[in-house]
């Protein structure tokens, strides 16, 4: 990768924008009014400038073109400040990161700190989390705790996917792409009434392939890995009988079949910390199956009621799902023992897999709202969640064939209890204080055992071992907002958030199932949002400070393939942000984003073990145990320092009412590491990636035609690693290009 060359390509890019501002005729002068964003941060309907929190919302035809390369939900890394995500599970197991706090761990059981929530219901189990995005009215990011309106599990944060809701009028879309590797994309919705002004329905379909366009160089196989079929879909339904009762229902679904995560031996340089230079995107050498599949289904009903002045809400959501994913860990062919082998050195096979047989979800929210125009406006309510997931771990002997070689089971039911009350006051009539509180009682019964071992370890049978642990934990928020001017807010913020414990039930290569105790954050947050300049200039600036006690962590791999969950004493984070829409004229928008995060890990008594694979650990060693190193003082995994995200959108009005649409998005992020240890290798020093899309619309905007590349630097970074058995990697996506055809009714 060469910095430079990269930069210089983005300064002509934004040259480029410049000259065309000069150009632009004198109609930029006159008056605009930029659109201000209605969030339900706080569960109603409100202007973002009022919300007295750091949120960003992604919308619209920046949505469109983040996604039109077909890739999942990772789109959105690193497109806001603070948020940072990544996946080694390739499409269907995100994890999300804001503010730095995370969670690298890739086991079925695994719990994040940010709650990710379609149509305001939760979606707990990391693979729903995946669920993709299409037929959007709006993406909120939500930053810092989020206990009190939204519970359990929100230490970092909160991202909500918002569908577009079913409009009486009939209306519509179709939008059909096709790119590289023989990649065909659709979305499309239907909405309108089925009986007038009482039942209003929207269908809205996605369905996403790319062909195999990898070549397996052990075999021979050309074009063998890397393509999938993605499908979802979503029906909605809209039953206002009177005027006082408005019902909503969901039901959505996704099936999907294809690659999982590509890991590939000894890309990574040893003692330099880059890829090794002759490394390319288009081929592998595996001797172990690759295989991925995964069905959703899940149903949400919305009831609001009016009484008198007030209005009860019930929200329910049901969710099921069954997965496999199967993948060659080694990321090459052979062993040392049993040549040929390679490419590298690779010390033993690695071939596993995990399934969810069975994934039940169930979650029901009853809360009593009092109108937003009062003086007072409070809401409180009750919550319930209950899940129950059984999940499966099969380790192979790929020397022998791919024979089962290893079984684990796991079983856990959760339950989840809140009651919750937040109130807004207007103490004068330029401010106003809010506050929350939330009380939660969670328990979880796991079981795991194992029914055989990998040869290997010379182990047998085990368990099963039982974990039940509970907690009952309060959270809640504190916040004063102050109108200076009529485009000048500012805000200070208080929040204490938590983490339920979780439980680790590796039990493949080891005989201890890991418990984490509950995770507390206490947050401090200020900023100021401003709208200036006639409504052509948003900006929004925060500041905060967070220290978390006993951060749950997940010390992944070491000299075998299995994780420990890990309880940190203390972790500190400070950070700023920024975020900036311009409209300078009225066929020119630019908007941008900047983040400075530093996290710190606080924990003289915390040490974990190195890499497996020959890395280079930066980290002191630790006194107590040899091959251990201690992590006190280092930053978190996956979270950068600095984020970067800079879109800009120019129409070109051309004859007889069509128009010409160039837009271009960049997103910069700085140095990650993947494990709680400091390594040379196992970290990517920066990744920089840009889009850019060129649209001919007809008339009325109903038809429009654009070319659209994504990547197109083809920057090729390292995003993750497995650091047990060889210098193993896997990279972000490559460099996309696809023609788009629209059609709006």
């Amino acid at each position: 990768m060469n910095f430079g060359k990269q930069l210089c390509a983005l300064a002509s890019l934004i040259t480029l924008s410049i000259s065309s501002i000069a150009a632009t005729d004198e109609e930029a002068e006159e008056s605009i009014m930029m659109e201000e964003v209605v969030v339900t941060a706080r569960k109603r309907e409100q202007r973002s400038f009022e919300v007295p929190l750091s949120v960003s919302t992604i919308r619209g035809e920046k949505s469109d073109a983040l996604r039109s390369s077909g890739v999942d939900v990772r789109f959105l890394s690193n497109r806001t400040p603070s948020l940072q995500m990544e996946s080694s599970f390739g499409r269907v197991f995100p994890r999300f990161y804001i503010r730095g706090l995370g969670n690298t761990d890739f086991d079925l059981n695994a719990s994040q700190s940010v709650s990710v929530l379609h149509d305001g219901v939760v979606l707990e189990n990391a693979l729903l989390k995946g669920f993709p995005a299409f037929d959007l009215d709006r993406i909120e990011v939500l930053r810092g705790p989020q206990g009190t309106l939204f519970g359990r599990n929100t230490p970092a944060g909160a991202v909500k996917f918002e569908s577009a809701r079913p409009n009486r009028n009939l209306e519509g879309y179709g939008r059909l792409s096709y790119g590289r590797f023989n990649s065909v994309n659709f979305e499309g919705a239907v909405s309108g009434s089925l009986v007038p002004s009482v039942l209003a329905a929207r269908l809205s379909l996605l369905t996403q392939r790319r062909g195999d366009w990898v070549d397996n160089e052990h075999t021979g196989e050309e074009n063998v890995l890397g393509g999938h079929r993605d499908l979802a879909g979503r029906l909605q339904l809209l039953w206002t009988p009177t005027p006082e009762l408005e019902a909503w229902f969901k039901y959505h679904t996704r099936d999907l079949d294809g690659t999982a995560r590509l890991f590939r031996a000894n890309i990574l340089l040893q003692d330099e910390g880059d890829l090794v230079p002759d490394f390319a995107r288009d081929g592998i050498a595996h001797d172990g199956r690759n295989e991925q599949t995964l069905r959703t289904h899940g149903l949400a009903a919305e009831v609001r009621y009016d009484i008198g002045n007030f209005q009860l809400v019930s929200l329910t959501g049901l969710e099921r799902l069954t997965t496999f994913s199967r993948g060659d860990i080694d990321g090459g062919y052979g062993a040392v023992f049993s040549p040929p082998s390679g490419p590298g050195e690779i010390p033993f096979p690695s071939e596993t897999a995990s399934g969810i047989p069975a994934l039940r979800q169930f979650s029901q929210e009853v809360r009593l709202m009092s109108p937003a125009a009062r003086r007072l406006a409070y809401q409180f309510g009750v919550y319930y969640f209950q899940e129950f997931v059984e999940m499966e771990d099969f380790n192979y002997n790929t020397l022998a064939g791919g024979t089962l070689d290893g079984m684990v089971r796991q079983e856990q039911e959760a339950t989840a209890l809140a009651a919750f009350a937040a109130m807004s006051f207007q103490w004068l009539e330029d401010v106003e204080v809010s506050a929350g509180l939330r009380l939660s009682d969670d328990s979880k019964d796991y079981y795991a055992w194992r029914e055989a071992a990998p040869a290997v370890t010379g182990a047998g049978p085990l368990g099963p071992v039982q974990q039940n642990p509970q907690a009952r934990v309060w959270s809640g928020d504190l916040s004063l907002r102050y109108r200076a001017a009529p485009g000048v807010q500012t805000y200070l913020r208080a929040a204490r958030g938590f983490r339920a414990p979780s439980i680790q039930g590796r039990l493949l290569f080891g005989d201890a199932v890991t418990l984490a105790d509950t995770e507390t954050i206490l947050s401090v947050e200020g900023g100021t949002k401003l709208r200036l300049w006639e409504q052509r200039l948003h900006l929004n600036l925060a500041a905060f400070q967070y220290l978390m006690q006993d951060q749950q962590l997940t010390a992944v791999g070491g000299e075998t393939n299995f994780n420990r969950l890990v309880n940190a004493e203390s972790t500190v984070g400070r950070g700023v942000e920024a975020e900036l829409t311009l409209i300078p004229m009225t066929s020119l928008e630019v908007s941008a984003g900047l983040s400075y995060n530093r996290t710190r890990i606080d924990d003289p008594k915390l040490a974990i073990q190195g890499c497996g694979a020959p890395c280079t650990v930066l980290d002191p060693p630790a006194s107590a145990d040899a091959g251990t190193f201690s992590i006190d003082g280092n930053g978190l995994p996956q979270a950068p320092g600095w984020i970067a995200d800079v879109t800009a959108r120019y129409v070109l009005a051309l004859p007889a009412g069509a128009h010409l649409v160039a837009s271009t998005d960049w997103a910069y992020r700085s140095r990650v590491r993947f494990f709680l240890y400091d390594s040379v290798e196992f970290a990517d020093d920066w990744m920089l990636e840009g889009g850019v899309r060129l649209a001919y619309m007809l008339p009325n905007g109903d038809i429009e035609v654009a070319l659209s590349g994504r990547n197109i630097l083809n920057d090729t970074s390292p995003t993750g690693g497995i650091d047990f058995n060889n210098l193993t990697g896997y990279v972000n996506e490559p460099r996309y290009w696809n023609l788009e055809l629209i059609r709006r009714f």
